[in-house]
């Protein structure tokens, strides 16, 4: 089984506030949902924050490890390189977003599959429509470990055979930039 590091550093600039603890409509605070998710299908779990704080405090409580990257305030794939350097010994990393709480945790294993079959990188499908997670296996360490700036993994897919994970969930594709993004579709 792949490593899931969920990443949970953004600073929320388009949101207005720090959304990673904005409530959805079960009550469940925003990132919480998409760990949760996540752990129900993985036997690991790291969530990649900026700092320590309300948000670690309360990711830590469920039990969840953290990962601390300071440099992740410089762009996502700082955040994917420190999670990966915290768990050098994968197979493998489904990175996963911490504004996307309605992945359903069929996605995720749909994914993690795919992995566990010998794919290099896999991701979700849904209408047509690439999303995430987004699974790398080890074969991609050394370059998920050299990732920088704000373009994340975007350019390590332009560059491998994307194994197509068809799936009838929008939620893979439903992330909450801005306060309207909470409305229900």
């Amino acid at each position: 089984m792949p490593v899931g590091l969920l990443l949970a550093a953004g600073e929320s600039r388009r949101f207005g506030a720090d959304k990673r603890l904005q409530l959805l409509a079960d009550g469940a605070p925003m990132v919480l949902a998409a760990a949760r998710a996540l752990r129900s299908v993985l036997s690991r779990v790291l969530v990649v924050v900026r700092e320590p704080g309300v948000v670690a405090d309360r990711l830590a409580a469920e039990g969840l490890e953290l990962v601390i990257c300071p440099a992740a305030s410089a762009g996502m794939g700082h955040s994917i390189a420190c999670g990966v350097a915290a768990s050098r010994d994968a197979d493998g990393w489904l990175i996963a977003l911490g504004d996307m709480p309605w992945v359903s945790a069929r996605s995720i294993g749909a994914v993690a599959d795919a992995l566990a079959e010998g794919a290099s990188v896999a991701r979700p499908v849904y209408a047509g429509i690439a999303g995430h997670p987004v699974g790398f296996s080890a074969a991609f360490r050394a370059a998920l470990l050299g990732l920088q700036g704000d373009q994340g993994a975007r350019g390590l897919l332009r560059q491998a055979a994307v194994t197509e994970v068809p799936c009838a969930d929008p939620g893979v594709l439903r992330d909450v930039d801005r306060p309207r993004d909470l409305e229900s579709i």
